[in-house]
């Protein structure tokens, strides 16, 4: 999926009003950087079919250097070559790869252990970074913010399938039988099945763009 170009600028004219807003001490140039938001939100709600007000909440809610979100998952396997998926509350009871954003305070690795856990009930080991995705660019929906997506290899030492207040089914996949209601907003299929090629061969160079 391409997201609109509108989406690319209205996200980056919104990383610059951060920033500025944050560095800036001039009241002229805050003023301006100020505008600047406004206007990235007018874009994006307007052209997206967006609430403005909504939007707007949202973007003066970010504070500091604009950076990207950081999002984790963890890509666990049974002994049978089964891959691990969760069926999130939140979007329509589709299946996704454990994850979530990326706690503070929390190592990479130690997020993704615990979102495992929180959403499946099963406690990993995690072993491999397998790759390392801007959001945008491997096709997600469109979204406000620019993200990094971090998929780890994780082997399971424990647990047993336990849906939360996230998730309402916990299973293992086949790769020829993953489900077609992926949350693609979380995973695709293409990463799903990337997985599987890091699962295979641990040898294989974490994927990055």
């Amino acid at each position: 999926m391409t997201e609109p170009d509108w989406l690319g600028w209205a996200r980056e004219i919104q990383a610059i009003a951060q920033t500025g807003l944050t560095f800036a001490r001039d009241p002229y140039d805050l003023e301006r950087y100020g505008a600047l938001q406004s206007l990235a939100a007018r874009i994006m709600a307007e052209s997206g079919g967006a609430d403005l007000s909504v939007v707007a909440g949202l973007f003066r809610a970010q504070e500091g250097y604009a950076t990207p979100k950081i999002d984790v998952r963890g890509a666990a396997f049974d002994p049978q070559g089964r891959i691990l998926l969760v069926r999130e509350v939140q979007d329509a009871g589709r299946w996704t790869l454990p994850g979530g954003w990326g706690d503070v305070n929390l190592t990479p690795a130690e997020n993704t252990a615990k979102e495992v856990v929180e959403e499946s009930g099963f406690t990993v080991r995690v072993s491999k970074l397998a790759a390392v995705w801007d959001r945008t660019r491997q096709g997600h929906g469109p979204s406000p913010f620019s993200a990094y997506k971090l998929f780890f290899l994780c082997d399971i030492t424990g647990g047993t399938a336990t849906p939360s207040l996230e998730t309402s089914e916990v299973a293992f996949f086949a790769e020829a039988d993953l489900p077609a209601d992926l949350s693609t907003g979380r995973v695709l299929p293409h990463q799903v099945r990337r997985m599987f090629m890091h699962w295979r061969d641990r040898s294989l160079p974490t994927d990055f763009e």
